[in-house]
């Protein structure tokens, strides 16, 4: 029975740090709500956005809602066989729609936040920089500071009462807590998926008419699509990444813990505390507490400040605070059993460093940089040399993040494989050494989920200023801040890739954890996986296509729906006059309409590849090969991991770089606005589109979601 009381294990930090970040997260809330909301003609935009917004919600959570009841169903009913009752039931299933609730509901609060901060950071632009900046950016950290919260406790919850009830080991707890990681992981996938290709639809038809056909600005009015890109920043960047944040903390935790099990058994009879269990939950606990320090640190100066450089300063504290807790909560939690603890706190730094390592990669490669400015110059020479450019500076932003993750790895596990006491198996401490690097890196989470969900709200600010026609100071205010915001959102997509690829690692080390447990053997035994098996080597390549099979669908459902699009906002200027002319209003719901069904349609038959494909593929094996099928499924796991990575670092680069080679001749280089080098960025920003919010992002989700349905349904593939 956990004893949250006892201070050796220092549980009792997880309930603090929800209930201070709690008080912080309502105080900024009112703080947001108390601020004037501005003129009628902003309310109006503003009101439009939130009733597209929620209405999408509300159709897309029934859909996940219902497809999460037939899953939960089956969980629950494979435990009604004998030989799966142990690792499969009622348990696992309510475990299941306990994370896909809360997933849900994590992206229900970015949305929520950041519909109603908007039109408060329009208005607040009006007054002064600092007021508009700290007004996005605190909405901003209500989302990331609920989500981080949510998380943390909800799984301590579940853990906590399934403990109680099993009243076994902890082995057998988080063999039914591993469906609250499955559920967060498959809702967050369709948020994802969804919102990206609902935001992407409606972003490449908005400019590609409005911009390229018609000349005029981004967020005119006079645009049919205009709202439904408004909307599209909310579903795709809060929703979408609210519940992609929500599912990787709660499922690397748990894998964390997994591998915390298969410490405590390579120990044997020498005896480990459960503190090897419960030291990621610490870990993410003193996290949030940092970032809320460093949340509350970011002020701005005057209205010459670097809005990017005051945010990075928050980040850097919080950074610093992580490293103080991870260095006080290994000692004390490891310290007594493991002379070598401090090789801990080593991979923990490690993790850290490959968080910033990334992101400043990412930063070299969509920033103002070389690569951007490339691109940029070779749209002087057509659309085809810009979609060329972007294409190769995509493909080539994959070497050093992937010279980084492999560094990582193999230092956090030397780390954590020397620092096992005399005696012992060292490949699993090794693997816990990868787990403590994972968590540390994720620990600042809930600030970088204040980053991104300030990017949308300072988005939605400019354009609910450009619709109402706000004076000109009020546009570069908020012109300043999204730019600020664009950044950030790349950057998150770095840290979310790079998350991906330590926690992957993590997470298919746990399911053979777990495959270990089920056969009763030393993990050193079963974690091998010959490829050069031709029959494992099938599996494999199972893993690689899904990936792009998955990639070319959501690509696909955004063509789709943009092409919807384009015709609608073509047909309303066509058979209306008076748009263009100022004298009558376009349609905006059609364009809304049009975006929520593309979205809702195309998002159910990716989302649910990851899902069938691996059962599947690993049920006929258990029939066919019986004896390798575990290990098949394994080598489909890494393999489309490895793929993933790859892929999403990619999309999410390329993608990014072509937006902002755009943005870069926007501001007056290699002719400007209107020249025909800029008419060639907004193709190749329009191919952009779906890379880098849609299938990049979605990516990141697919390869832990992966690991967490192998992780559920580990018992189907073993003998």
């Amino acid at each position: 029975m956990i004893d949250i009381l006892d201070l050796g294990n220092m549980l009792f930090m997880i309930p603090i740090a929800a209930v201070v970040a709690l008080i912080f997260a309502l105080y900024f809330f009112r703080n947001i709500w108390s601020r004037d909301k501005g003129t009628p003609e902003m309310q109006k935009i503003s009101d439009a956005i939130e009733t597209g917004a929620m209405a999408y919600l509300r159709r897309q959570y029934k859909t996940i809602g219902i497809i999460s009841i037939i899953l939960a169903a089956v969980l629950a009913l494979a435990g009604l066989i004998d030989s799966f009752k142990e690792y499969l039931g009622p348990m696992v299933a309510i475990a299941f729609l306990i994370g896909a609730g809360f997933s849900i509901l994590s992206g229900y609060i970015g949305m929520r936040i950041s519909v109603n901060a908007n039109i408060r950071t329009a208005h607040a632009a009006g007054k002064s920089l600092n007021d508009a900046f700290i007004c996005s950016f605190r909405g901003g950290a209500v989302s990331g500071i609920a989500v981080s919260a949510l998380s943390l406790i909800g799984l301590f919850a579940v853990v906590f009462v399934y403990d109680a009830v099993i009243n076994e080991t902890m082995t057998k707890t988080l063999h039914a807590v591993v469906g609250y990681a499955f559920g967060a992981s498959f809702a967050a996938l369709f948020a994802q998926l969804g919102g990206g290709i609902y935001t992407k639809a409606a972003d490449v038809g908005a400019d590609l008419v409005g911009k390229v056909e018609a000349g005029i600005p981004e967020d005119d009015p006079r645009n049919p699509a205009v709202i439904a890109d408004l909307v599209g920043d909310n579903v795709g960047d809060c929703a979408g990444r609210g519940a992609d944040i929500f599912e990787s903390t709660a499922a690397e935790i748990i894998g964390s813990m997994v591998i915390g099990t298969a410490v405590i058994a390579a120990a044997g009879s020498a005896g480990l505390s459960s503190n090897w269990i419960f030291l990621p939950l610490v870990l993410m606990a003193f996290g949030l507490i940092a970032s809320l320090v460093g949340i509350l640190a970011v002020r701005m100066k005057n209205e010459d400040s670097d809005v990017c450089g005051t945010l990075n300063r928050g980040y850097y504290l919080t950074i610093a605070l992580v490293l103080v807790f991870l260095a006080i909560s290994t000692f004390y939690m490891l310290g007594e059993e493991c002379e070598l603890w401090y090789y801990y706190f080593g991979a923990g730094i490690v993790g850290i460093v490959l968080g910033l390592a990334i992101v400043y990669i990412t930063q070299y490669y969509t920033g103002d940089h070389k690569p951007v400015k490339d691109i940029a110059k070779s749209s002087e020479t057509g659309p085809a040399t810009n979609v060329i450019a972007g294409i190769s500076t995509g493909l080539e932003s994959t070497v050093l993040p992937v010279i980084c993750i492999v560094a990582a790895i193999i230092i956090s596990y030397t780390l954590g494989y020397y620092a096992a006491p005399a005696g012992m198996d060292q490949m699993a401490f090794g693997l816990y050494g990868t787990a403590i690097g994972t968590i540390a890196m994720l620990a600042s989470s809930a600030f970088i989920l204040a980053e991104d969900t300030f990017g949308p709200i300072t988005d939605n600010a400019g354009g609910i200023a450009e619709m109402s026609d706000q004076p000109e100071e009020v546009r570069k205010r908020t012109d300043k801040l999204d730019a600020a915001g664009n950044t950030t959102k790349a950057l998150t997509k770095g840290y979310a890739m790079a998350s991906a690829a330590l926690a992957a690692f993590l997470l298919f080390a746990a399911f053979f954890e777990i495959v270990a447990e089920i056969q009763d053997r030393p993990l050193s035994e079963v974690f091998n996986v010959n490829i050069g098996d031709p029959l494992i080597f099938c599996g494999a390549l199972v893993g690689a296509v899904l990936v792009f099979y998955f990639a070319s669908l959501a690509i696909r459902a955004v063509g789709k729906a943009a092409g919807e699009m384009i015709e609608e906002v073509r047909r309303q200027f066509r058979e209306d006059p008076g748009i263009m002319a100022g004298t009558s209003e376009p349609s905006y719901k059609d364009c809304v309409d049009i975006a929520t069904r593309g979205a809702l349609r195309a998002m159910v038959a990716p989302a649910l590849l990851p899902i069938l494909v691996p059962v599947v593929f690993g049920v006929i094996y258990r029939i066919v090969f019986p004896e390798i099928a575990y290990m098949a499924v394994g080598a489909l796991i890494m393999v489309g991991t490895i793929v993933g990575i790859l892929m999403a670092n990619f999309l999410n680069n390329g993608g990014g770089a072509w937006d902002n080679a755009k943005k870069y001749i926007e501001e007056g280089n290699h002719g400007g606005k209107g020249s025909p080098a800029h008419a060639a960025a907004v193709v190749g920003d329009t191919v952009g589109d779906p890379f880098k919010d849609t299938a990049g992002p979605s990516i990141h989700v697919l390869v832990k979601l992966l690991s967490t349905i192998c992780l559920v349904t580990a018992v189907l593939f073993v003998v």
